[in-house]
């Protein structure tokens, strides 16, 4: 058999008819990765600390001896973890898809290794250095969409996945962050991912966007938790037509009240006290008083007019000369109704 080396976007179109491994150590990949790709590293972070303190400290061909070592090591546990893979992931056929960070060593071994036992393998040219080349390339596309703005509790997040249930391109920034967007926004989270792996997968959701469709998405501030949405993508966001749904105010405090309620009250301490500079002394005081006296709804009812200053103080940044914001009116929180009511204006307006 051969090896056959894939440059970035043939190797993206064709990889889902394999697995896809990540050769490279646990802590590369821990920290950001190609979204579906799966670990199989050759060397753990101490060997490759060895390694790279080899090459630069004494020479290539001392790295090169102590990473055969290493790698004889592994050689079966390699072997047999792909085999493993293939049973677990029901991938027919014994095609692999592999990279490192730049193509180089570590990937032709493995790629030497998985060949020789006979699976027939692609390499990524490049490496993983060559897919994030192609992410960053993703943020700067002429995208055409539309974002859905509201105020906090507008529950704009549940029509975003009604919208996708039809059948609508979605993309869901809060759902990638594994944030809610605010200092409460962590309450029903995992850990964020790295900045680099929001990157990798606000990226992979563009790459399937083609020139003429149509996407939906929330609209958000640049931050989202820990997280940054990359600034060429922001700037084109903040300069898309905005379906802003107008809900009554105790519509969406009885909603927030439902949603967060039955968190616990240290965790709301925390974030009331994360914002009490912009919040204010007696706000951030009055909001903590009633949470221990179990007054959610005029705890909810501070922090959501709060909410609501800041998020009106942000859509006021908007270029108004380029963004149009439409305001769609609903007396419910509906989403079914809701996503109704956005698909009806943009079929009108298309």
């Amino acid at each position: 058999m051969s090896i056959t080396k894939l440059p970035i976007v043939e190797f993206l179109k064709d990889c889902h008819r394999g697995l896809v491994l990540d050769v490279r150590s646990p802590s590369e990949y821990n920290h950001a990765h190609i979204p579906g790709a799966l670990s199989v590293p050759i060397f753990d972070d101490d060997e490759r600390k060895l390694i790279g303190t080899a090459y630069k400290q004494e020479s290539r061909e001392k790295a090169i001896k102590i990473g055969l070592d290493a790698f004889g090591k592994h050689m079966r546990r390699m072997v047999e973890s792909v085999e493993s893979l293939m049973k677990e992931k029901k991938v027919d056929g014994r095609t692999i898809y592999l990279h490192c960070w730049r193509g180089g060593m570590r990937s032709a071994a493995v790629a030497w290794l998985l060949d020789l036992y006979g699976f027939k393998v692609y390499t990524l040219n490049g490496g993983y250095k060559s897919y994030r080349n192609q992410v960053l390339t993703q943020f700067l596309r002429p995208f055409s969409f539309t974002v859905i703005g509201g105020y906090t509790g507008s529950d704009k997040t549940g029509i975003l996945h009604e919208l996708r249930s039809r059948g609508e391109k979605v993309i869901d920034l809060e759902g990638l962050a594994l944030h809610k967007g605010s200092a409460f926004g962590n309450l029903c989270r995992n850990n964020q991912p790295s900045q680099e792996m929001f990157e990798n997968l606000l990226a992979a959701e563009l790459m399937t966007i083609t020139e003429p469709d149509h996407f939906w998405i929330e609209d958000e501030n640049q931050r989202i938790g820990d997280i940054n949405i990359p600034l060429p993508f922001f700037n084109t966001l903040r300069q898309q037509p905005v379906l802003f749904i107008e809900l009554p105010f105790e519509l969406r405090l009885n909603h927030l009240v439902k949603t967060y309620g039955a968190f616990e009250k240290s965790q709301f301490i925390n974030g009331i006290v994360r914002i009490q500079k912009r919040l204010g002394g007696m706000e951030t005081k009055n909001a903590i008083n009633f949470l221990v006296e179990d007054d959610f709804i005029n705890c909810f009812s501070v922090l959501l007019k709060y909410y609501d200053k800041y998020y009106l103080k942000s859509s006021l940044k908007r270029d108004k000369t380029e963004t149009a914001i439409t305001k769609i009116v609903s007396e419910t929180i509906d989403v079914k109704t809701n996503a109704d009511k956005l698909m009806n204006h943009e079929r009108i307006r298309g």
